[in-house]
């Protein structure tokens, strides 16, 4: 994978025509995707790589929306998988993680907070590499869950070193597009009472094999930035 600098690869992302920074916030915002590139021929999105295969009633597509941006489709029907994209960056300098996800199906029985019912709607991470990585890697989660209330927080019950916090809770804002953003520095300090390492990349997830069950959700303009921007967005 290229591993050019962030910012050096935003510097020439904003003068191509269509670019998806300003020139003032070129230095502020770290993009992690739009999905702008599609698929690639291994059918996920460019730049990411699979953790844990889907089944066969699962999907993973790149759609356009209605505004004719795109965003990733992701389907789990009785099953568990995810894509991951490597970056590496100070999340001291970058500290404030925003998105877009809307919810179409939620397993209604799922509920992160007992791994007999541990499945959700959503989900998204952080990671921080620590050595082995393999063993001690830190990631900080936010859920869409089902069942566990909104702004409960804790540990996975699959993985100690996995922390989360559930920022949307049932189908209340089923169809919508959400926009989230987080201080993922303090959340971490919060969560693991530690200073945080290096990001080393972000995770999305889904799964419903537990509750055996269906969950539906799409996410969009995923990105880092030096600072809170009150629900804004790189310009299209």
């Amino acid at each position: 994978m290229n591993r050019l600098p962030w910012i050096l690869a935003i510097n020439v992302l904003v003068i191509l025509p269509g670019g998806i920074l300003l020139a003032a916030e070129k230095e502020s915002i770290l993009v992690v995707d739009r999905f702008a590139q599609g698929l690639g021929s291994d059918g996920i999105p460019k730049g990411w790589s699979l953790e844990k295969s889907p089944g066969s009633q699962s999907v993973i597509a790149v759609q356009k929306n209605e505004d004719h941006s795109s965003c990733l489709h992701v389907q789990s029907v009785d099953d568990g998988f995810g894509l991951k994209k490597e970056i590496s960056f100070d999340i001291q300098k970058y500290p404030y993680f925003a998105w877009k996800w809307r919810t179409k199906e939620i397993p209604p029985k799922g509920d992160i907070r007992t791994r007999e019912t541990d499945d959700q709607g959503g989900q998204i991470y952080v990671l921080f590499p620590k050595f082995p990585t393999t063993i001690n890697t830190r990631s900080v989660g936010y859920i869409w869950d089902s069942n566990a209330p909104v702004g409960s927080s804790g540990t996975s019950t699959a993985y100690s070193k996995m922390k989360y916090v559930v920022l949307q809770t049932g189908s209340k804002n089923l169809n919508e597009w959400i926009m989230e953003t987080r201080n993922v520095f303090e959340d971490f300090q919060k969560l693991f009472q530690e200073e945080p390492p290096k990001v080393g990349g972000v995770l999305i997830y889904i799964n419903t094999q537990h509750t055996h069950g269906k969950a539906v959700i799409e996410y969009a303009n995923i990105f880092f930035s030096a600072s809170p921007l009150g629900g804004k967005r790189p310009a299209q």
